[in-house]
């Protein structure tokens, strides 16, 4: 037997995102399940391939066994992949024959964000309202950033299962007058409106827009999502302040949904790059009285506890944890 077939299985993670990717090695007794983390910034380099090689250079793995497990913010379903933000295109066969990896596993970003949940500690989340998880119940996870990603976690057996899906574009339902003109001020201007086209990045800027056309903001100027929460937050402007209010409320509601479909007494997770920036805000808001005002089925979302994710790296934990229960 050689040096090389003795040695155990060095199991290398990553979240790729548009603009950096983040690599790390499986590490079940580290602090966070992972170590020797490192970052490039994307555009550095011509593709996938490149990044890993240098990565497997850096920690001095070129004759170890590997594997890889890679949470990519793309669909993953088909052998050639093509970034939905990045002009890189690759085939996972040959990108596994290439790098020499015994096994290569791809998974969708928020699968990743969801197998992080079951790992979290009190210190990397944030509790909202009332409600107390139950155990073996299905999860979900929703998280308003570039886009509106949603997944949910199934037990079975002593492992989770995620189900992941495009339910972020599933069809806007307003509750209450200034959410009905909203959804008509939307109309206008899209053929279509779904729950993305509000909770977003780019969903806070247009609610930002009908709020001011139906309340008659004066101010014309065009606001960034970053201004639209830095003003709202900070009560410098009355329509920011409103726009972040409905959001929440949107977010509380759609929350609810995701509660209701899949039974998710375990817990409705928040996660993305916007909702953890103003946390306090949230609770503030009637967030969590939207996520229980579902009629005569209200007791499902009553019971199920909802979370703001506040740790840094889900995308890592989340592929650390598919790697070691696979």
């Amino acid at each position: 037997m050689t040096t090389q077939q003795s040695e155990s299985l060095t199991r290398i993670i990553a979240d790729i995102g548009g603009t950096n990717i983040r690599l790390a090695i499986v590490d079940e007794q580290a602090d966070g399940y992972y170590r020797n983390i490192s970052t490039y910034k994307c555009a550095d380099y011509a593709g996938l391939a490149e990044v890993l090689k240098l990565y497997i250079s850096e920690q001095q793995l070129e004759n170890s066994r590997l594997s890889a497990c890679l949470a990519i913010a793309c669909p993953v379903d088909d052998d050639l992949i093509s970034m939905t933000n990045l002009p890189w295109q690759f085939s996972q066969s040959t990108l596994k024959e290439t790098l020499n990896l015994e096994s290569l596993t791809l998974i969708n970003d928020y699968t990743a964000i969801a197998m992080a949940i079951p790992l979290l500690s009190d210190e990397q989340k944030v509790k909202i309202g009332d409600g107390e998880a139950v155990a073996g119940k299905p999860i979900s996870v929703c998280g308003p950033g570039t886009g509106l990603g949603v997944a949910n976690l199934i037990p079975v057996g002593d492992k989770w299962h995620c189900v992941s899906g495009e339910g972020g574009h599933v069809d806007y339902a307003p509750v209450g007058e200034l959410e009905i003109e909203i959804l008509r001020f939307l109309n206008k201007i899209k053929q279509r409106v779904s729950y993305e086209q509000l909770l977003s990045g780019y969903g806070l800027e247009q609610v930002y827009q009908a709020v001011s056309a139906i309340k008659q903001n004066p101010n014309t100027e065009k606001l960034s999502a970053q201004q639209v929460s830095e003003r709202g937050l900070s009560n410098d402007c009355e329509y920011c302040n409103l726009a972040l209010n409905v959001f929440c409320r949107v977010l509380g509601a759609f929350a609810g949904n995701l509660a209701l479909t899949c039974n998710s007494v375990g817990g409705i997770y928040i996660a993305g790059g916007i909702v953890p920036r103003f946390v306090d805000f949230l609770k503030s808001t009637a967030f969590r009285e939207r996520f229980e005002n579902k009629g005569r089925l209200s007791h499902i979302p009553r019971q199920a506890p909802t979370y703001v994710i506040t740790e840094s790296q889900p995308g890592l934990l989340g592929a650390a944890a598919y790697a070691m229960q696979s």
